[in-house]
């Protein structure tokens, strides 16, 4: 894991909407300075259950001495947003990670269109607020179940003169959103962007493929589920810069094989989904076998990087810049 974290202190702690709550962070010490970050960003949270769960970063891209993350109470919780609701108090000081960007937004840009599901809200406010202070087009699509359920709804309503939103509740709607529907026509040229819930996104990027949308951007909260073979072989791992060889064995991540091997590659979330652990790939027997939920199609098809806590290697070789 890396060693450079933050000491941070929890500030507020507020009630956004049904099972929502923001949490705003400022450093614990005079001697703890948080870094700039650029809208699309996310911070780890290091919990004091011993969890490390990636949140993006909602506030304006603007602040300085403040991160500010919206937390749903996951159903499906496996221990961290339930940690966050039921048991974060103001006052606690944990570590958190400097802020890292996996969901770029394109500032100059014709124009952007920004598409949230439900919490998936986080990053996309964060971006309508940066693209609203440049006063450079803007357009959102605002989906969430029911309006209780929406997080930033005043905030958002807030910034309509200078962005055109579009708002789709299920409840009443009658149903889940339209995404062709909602895509259509607003410009070939346009960057277009989502964060949301698994089908959502899957839905997203087809629309936009089916639709000739090339400037395509998404952020999972998960990995991509992948019944993968090379789970089931392993393989040698040959680390360039330190000069070792390391065998990964089939069911174990190439992450953990190093760690065991005494290696310290930078890692956190260990699901794919908080680009810590990205490592360079300078070569490899067979394919790379992806399975995270950062890398874009072109970047997985140059064979230049991977994510080692979840991606694989289907051949006997890997070498890896590490």
């Amino acid at each position: 894991m890396s060693a450079s974290t933050l000491k941070a202190l929890v500030h507020t702690m507020r009630y956004e909407a049904d099972g929502i709550v923001s949490v705003e962070f400022r450093p614990a010490s005079a001697a703890v300075a948080f870094p700039p970050f650029a809208a699309g960003s996310h911070i780890d949270l290091h919990l004091p259950n011993g969890l490390v769960r990636s949140y993006s970063l909602c506030n304006p891209d603007s602040d300085r001495g403040r991160y500010v993350v919206g937390v749903l109470n996951d159903k499906k919780s496996r221990g961290g947003s339930r940690y966050v609701h039921q048991q974060l108090r103001v006052g606690q000081v944990i570590d958190i990670s400097a802020p890292r960007n996996n969901f770029e937004l394109h500032e100059d840009a014709p124009k952007s269109v920004l598409v949230s599901g439900g919490i998936g809200v986080t990053p996309i406010f964060c971006m309508l607020q940066r693209l609203a202070a440049l006063g450079r087009p803007v357009e959102v699509v605002y989906c969430a179940r029911t309006r209780k359920e929406a997080a930033f709804i005043e905030a958002i309503e807030g910034l309509a003169d200078k962005a055109s939103i579009t708002w789709h509740f299920d409840d009443e709607a009658g149903g889940p959103p339209d995404l062709a529907s909602l895509l259509a026509g607003r410009g070939a040229d346009s960057h277009y962007y989502c964060c949301g819930p698994t089908p959502m996104l899957d839905a997203f990027e087809k629309n936009c493929e089916q639709l000739g949308y090339a400037n395509a951007h998404i952020e999972r909260f998960a990995a991509v589920v992948v019944e993968s073979a090379s789970d089931s072989h392993g393989f040698e791992v040959v680390c360039e810069q330190s000069g070792k060889s390391v065998e990964v064995p089939a069911g174990k991540s190439v992450l953990d094989a190093l760690i065991d091997a005494g290696l310290n590659p930078d890692h956190s979330c260990k699901e794919g989904v908080c680009g810590a652990c990205e490592t360079a790939v300078l070569d490899f027997d067979g394919e790379l076998d992806h399975q995270d939920g950062i890398l874009t199609k072109i970047e997985r098809q140059s064979g230049k990087t991977m994510m080692i806590c979840v991606s694989r290697c289907t051949g006997k070789r890997l070498v890896l810049d590490i």
